[in-house]
């Protein structure tokens, strides 16, 4: 069920003005230059009858009319021909089509093109006819509907922009005051734990058990601290990439199924990178858990870390169902996913941290339906 509020109403409120002026500008436009069109016509309607009182006998009453009538018309380009199609008349040709006169026919049947001719009787054996192409204003007018179109566009999507930008921001406030509310929840019983392993230390229990239980409660820990740290900028410090995506691989592998065949090719030195530990760990472990759905809990899982002149890449290859290629920006997105349950958080966290917080890049480097999916991932060296 949609939900109306009064952001919403306002936001459609505006964008349906913006939609009705651009169709009002574009009728209006289109009225005016049809307006034009038609003066213009009538315009040359006057010319060619003072073109008639001109050239016939009875010219003396109307000689200085038509001469300041034919004087007027030094912009609207003209040219007349008789019944045998010849020449008889041009004004205002552009230069360009004066030079010859295969020239200036090519421009006769350009004029013919334009507009319907005029029909100048002289005589009943002595007819011309004009044709008369746009005036300069007119050619620019054309094109005024188009530049008031993508003014409005161009209006529109920065409004389009203000809105996206406002909505993520708010959603980023609430996935940070969310995240923070649960490192707090979980901080409580995270303290009451560590105390109740201190006390069946007295109680004789096998000490196996109790250092398991150590181990998940320094994970608990772990992830504390990560749901702390969303919102606000983590502090990065040279570490050993190599070790790290180590750390979370063997991590990792120790808690899922046997039936995940996990693998992994790292190079054998150091390579200093800026980190932040736990979103690193975090990041590496969105990307195994991602792979192990669309295995849906049987495959092989691989990491693969190589160095380049300035970047090193770590690759994670699950053999899923594989993704669209439609579809390779999108699963980066807040709320995708193919899963019937879950947020579809967990791979735009991983391009959070590691394109916002760690100024690296994440991509789907490949993927093929059936056969599996690679995720890369890039960091600068230092």
């Amino acid at each position: 069920m949609i939900k109306f509020n009064s952001k919403n109403i306002s936001k459609g409120f505006i964008v349906t003005a913006i939609i009705l002026i651009l169709l009002l500008i574009f009728w209006n436009s289109r009225t005016f230059l049809q307006r034009l069109q038609n003066v213009e016509r009538d315009n040359m309607e006057v010319w060619a009858q003072s073109q008639k009182s001109f050239i016939s006998e009875n010219r003396n009453d109307y000689l200085e009319l038509n001469l300041l009538i034919h004087t007027s018309y030094n912009h609207i380009p003209m040219m007349t021909v008789d019944k045998d199609d010849k020449i008889t008349l041009k004004a205002n040709i552009p230069t360009k089509f004066k030079k010859s006169e295969e020239a200036l026919r090519e421009y006769l049947n350009k004029l013919k093109k334009e507009n319907p001719p005029i029909k100048i009787k002289i005589t009943d054996n002595n007819i011309h006819y004009l044709y008369y192409g746009p005036s300069p204003i007119l050619t620019k007018l054309k094109y005024y509907p188009i530049a008031i179109v993508i003014v409005v566009l161009l209006l529109g999507g920065v409004v389009y922009s203000f809105f996206i930008t406002s909505k993520i921001s708010e959603q980023n406030k609430l996935w940070a005051g969310m995240a923070k509310e649960t490192a707090h929840q979980i901080g409580t019983p995270l303290s009451s734990l560590v105390g109740w392993t201190e006390i069946l230390k007295t109680e004789n229990v096998d000490p196996d058990y109790i250092e398991e239980i150590k181990k998940d409660i320094s994970r608990l820990e772990v992830i504390t601290e990560r749901f702390s740290k969303i919102g606000s900028a983590p502090k990065l410090e040279s570490l050993d990439i190599v070790r790290e995506t180590l750390d979370a691989f063997n991590y990792l592998k120790s808690r899922h199924s046997k039936l995940i065949k996990f693998e992994i090719e790292l190079l054998d030195k150091k390579i200093p990178v800026s980190l932040n530990r736990q979103l690193y760990g975090w990041t590496i472990e969105n990307l195994v858990k991602n792979g192990i759905d669309a295995m849906k809990g049987k495959g092989q899982l691989s990491i693969k870390l190589f160095e380049e002149k300035q970047y090193v890449k770590i690759q994670v290859t699950d053999t899923g169902i594989g993704i669209p290629k439609r579809n390779f920006n999108t699963i980066f997105e807040p709320g995708y996913t193919t899963k019937k349950r879950g947020w579809g958080l967990g791979l735009s966290l991983a391009k959070r941290i590691i394109e916002e917080y760690h100024s690296g890049h994440i991509k789907v480097k490949s993927s093929e339906r059936g056969v599996g999916t690679t995720f890369q991932i890039s960091l600068e060296k230092l």
